[in-house]
């Protein structure tokens, strides 16, 4: 016999089971609900894994779509190379030395009849040093003799663009055995470039070079090229047979000098061009193309794009010549 009292919730067992394995009134036993509770959140365990899964489904490919331009940005692009200059700070330099940035040429007197010929040709670059009277360029940049009947002089051309005027300059030195030249420019004087010293010069060094590539075909506009000194090499390279020494090799090896190779291309024009510190403006060295290769690659049939520069020691002494003449 079993009897439930419900108010107190107290239940007795079936006595003819006998003992604790008796079965509990239908009515109070708390299984069911216990089992009911379990079926429940088993079926909700069971359930939110296929939701989740559903979900996945549904957002990863938006996700990974939205991320595809980050990866592809961070691995894609492609890192800077060790050897590029500062970013802030070479704009600020090249503000700073493009004002003593010149063009060296001819210029004939305004309205002077010339049959056709141009009254003003570019030649090669040069820049202002010492007191800004001084313009340091190659000598080879000059000509081999003016049209004096007409009134052909050595000029410089002191701006940019259509803002360009011409000055007389007339040579103040020369240095054949390292290619400079200094002229002197008469009236105002123009900025000038610090010179450096060529003995703290090490290859790998970032530099930078302005001037005016090509003459005045792509107009009186100064383009700055960048790189480093890719090698410091002696001037003239020997030839494996004496009779492959040029003239000009033999003049130089009686008297041989280290120059700074440089892995960014010259072209025409670009001769006389100050070759500075990019981190600084501080001038190494004078661009030279022509002058060189006469010497290191007299046996190339067609000379390479190589640049180099003749030391700024060598323009240093040829100012301090200036100094000791008075």
């Amino acid at each position: 016999m079993s009897n439930c009292i419900n108010s107190v919730k107290i239940c007795d067992r079936d006595l003819s089971t006998g003992g604790p394995g008796g079965r509990a009134h239908p009515a109070c036993d708390p299984a069911p609900t216990r089992r009911a509770g379990r079926l429940s959140m088993l079926g909700y365990r069971r359930t939110m894994p296929s939701l989740l899964r559903i979900l996945v489904v549904l957002v990863a490919p938006i996700t990974l779509i939205r991320l595809i331009p980050l990866i592809s940005l961070i691995t894609l692009t492609p890192s800077l190379p060790a050897f590029s200059a500062p970013a802030a700070g070479l704009p600020a330099i090249i503000e700073r030395v493009r004002p003593a940035v010149v063009g060296v040429g001819t210029a004939y007197p305004p309205r002077q009849p010339l049959g056709g010929k141009p009254p003003n040709q570019l030649l090669g670059t040069g820049f202002a040093v010492a007191d800004g009277t001084l313009v340091a360029t190659n000598d080879h940049v000059l000509p081999a003799s003016l049209d004096s009947d007409n009134r052909q002089v050595l000029a410089v051309f002191v701006g940019r663009g259509r803002d360009a005027v011409v000055r007389a300059a007339p040579v103040a030195a020369r240095d054949p055995a390292h290619d400079l030249a200094l002229l002197r420019v008469p009236g105002a004087p123009l900025p000038t470039l610090e010179l450096g010293r060529a003995a703290g010069v090490r290859e790998g060094d970032l530099t930078a070079f302005t001037g005016f590539p090509i003459g005045a075909v792509l107009g009186l506009y100064p383009v700055t090229h960048t790189g480093i000194v890719s090698s410091i090499t002696p001037l003239a390279r020997p030839a494996d047979r004496a009779r492959d020494l040029t003239a000009a090799q033999l003049r130089r090896m009686r008297a041989p000098y280290d120059v700074f190779q440089l892995d960014a291309i010259a072209y025409p024009g670009n001769s006389g061009s100050p070759v500075y510190r990019a981190d600084t403006g501080e001038v190494i060295g004078v661009l030279n193309s022509v002058f060189v290769k006469e010497s290191r690659e007299a046996l190339l049939e067609r000379p390479s794009g190589i640049s180099y520069a003749i030391p700024a020691s060598h323009l240093r002494a040829l100012l301090a010549s200036i100094e000791e003449g008075g």
